[in-house]
């Protein structure tokens, strides 16, 4: 990761990660880019990061699972001179379609555009959520791409990345993630702990400070469920350390899970 790259930027788009979780140091040199270059921050993401709120110029808010959709959307507004087979992987795209998948507004993407005009040093910084998504290998090719035919310098959290080229494929039917999902991110100081907003409380039927099951295909774990009052929606926050074992560190950011009380 380079923090110097983020800190001569004066535009940055930052996709795949609740940056605050994930990277501090990064969320630092993108507060401190936009103080000393007058930056425009563009934050992709489920959920809104509530410690960048302040920071952001846009927020672009995509379904769970559309990672693959929001790269080829980068791709379709944002490749300059790009090679006769990547215009024409371009061309082929139902870009109407994967907006409307994704939830990602075609006048989203221009109005980045717009904020891009001008800007001299653009920074893409990417996280975790894009590699460990089912379609990795994909994602690293766009990204490769993008690397190669955009004014974009990209920047990975996760150092041990490494992009690959190969042909690029058209984003999967994008699966659904109905009910209550949990993100899990890592955390040292991590607690038991699952935080989840009032509508997350609602659709679970839990109340604040329950001990509550999550269960996840075969396997459940207990947490303390608590309401976090600057979340929305029914997505819900989980830490977890580098020793945890449990399906929530494992493959995909976002799970959807059952949440069932515990009875005591």
């Amino acid at each position: 990761m380079s923090l110097e790259t983020i800190l001569k930027s004066d535009y940055i788009v930052c996709l795949g990660t609740m940056i605050s979780n994930e990277s501090l140091e990064a969320k630092d040199s993108i507060i401190e880019a936009i103080a000393k270059n007058s930056a425009e921050f563009i934050y992709m993401h489920p959920i809104n990061d509530i410690d960048l709120k302040l920071y952001s110029t846009q927020f672009i808010k995509y379904e769970v699972g559309s990672e693959e959709g929001i790269l080829a959307l980068m791709l379709d507004y944002f490749a300059k001179n790009p090679s006769t087979g990547l215009q024409e992987y371009i061309d082929d795209l139902d870009i109407g379609y994967i907006s409307a998948e994704s939830s990602a507004g075609e006048e989203e993407f221009e109005e980045m555009c717009e904020r891009a005009f001008a800007k001299k040093f653009k920074t893409l910084v990417l996280g975790k959520d894009l590699f460990s998504h089912e379609r990795a290998s994909n994602i690293k090719s766009m990204i490769k791409a993008l690397e190669e035919y955009s004014d974009f310098n990209i920047v990975l959290l996760d150092e041990s990345v490494t992009l690959s080229s190969s042909e690029l494929e058209e984003p999967e039917e994008l699966d659904s993630y109905n009910g209550t999902v949990v993100y899990s991110y890592f955390d040292e100081n991590s607690e038991d702990i699952i935080l989840g907003s009032e509508s997350f409380s609602r659709v679970a039927k839990i109340s604040n400070k329950d001990n509550v099951f999550i269960n996840y295909k075969n396997e459940k774990i207990q947490k303390l469920f608590k309401i976090d009052k600057d979340l929305q929606g029914t997505i819900a926050l989980c830490s977890i350390n580098k020793e945890d074992n449990s399906f929530l560190s494992k493959g995909y950011s976002f799970k959807q899970v059952k949440i069932e009380k515990v009875h005591e």
